[in-house]
């Protein structure tokens, strides 16, 4: 599964009633065996929009704890070209579905799924993913 960046701002930001199921989601993938991963640019936005709401260090923190259970996926010059032909109005949307294909994932975990309703990768919210997945 592919953590989408909005998930993991819920977690960080406590955003409710939405944090609840992403921290669950994180937890669970915390203690294994199941595997998650972000896409590069995902950890740039989210450092990008959590230190604009608290510190930068809380934001890196965060990035530290979290890549210690989660991995990084890999794109490049052939996920980016996937994503600008992919009927998906959101940019970064198309990249996140460019990189979880690359990286062979299955499922995007995002609040957003009408977002990713022209994804060729299906997408479940966190709590969707904590009663299909687990």
């Amino acid at each position: 599964m592919l953590l989408d960046t909005d998930s993991l701002i819920d977690v960080a930001l406590d955003r409710r009633p939405h944090s609840d199921a992403a921290t669950e989601l994180l937890d669970r993938l915390q203690k294994g065996p199941k595997k998650a991963f972000v896409a590069w640019h995902t950890l740039s936005n989210f450092y990008y929009l959590v230190a604009s709401e608290r510190c930068g260090a809380d934001a890196r923190a965060f990035i530290e704890q979290l890549t210690r259970f989660v991995a990084v996926t890999r794109s490049g010059t052939a996920a980016i070209r996937y994503a600008t032909q992919l009927p998906i109005a959101d940019f970064e949307d198309a990249m996140q579905v460019a990189a979880a294909r690359a990286f062979g994932v299955r499922h995007i975990i995002t609040r957003n799924v009408s977002d990713f309703r022209r994804s060729p990768i299906p997408a479940l919210t966190p709590g969707d993913a904590l009663d299909t997945l687990f």
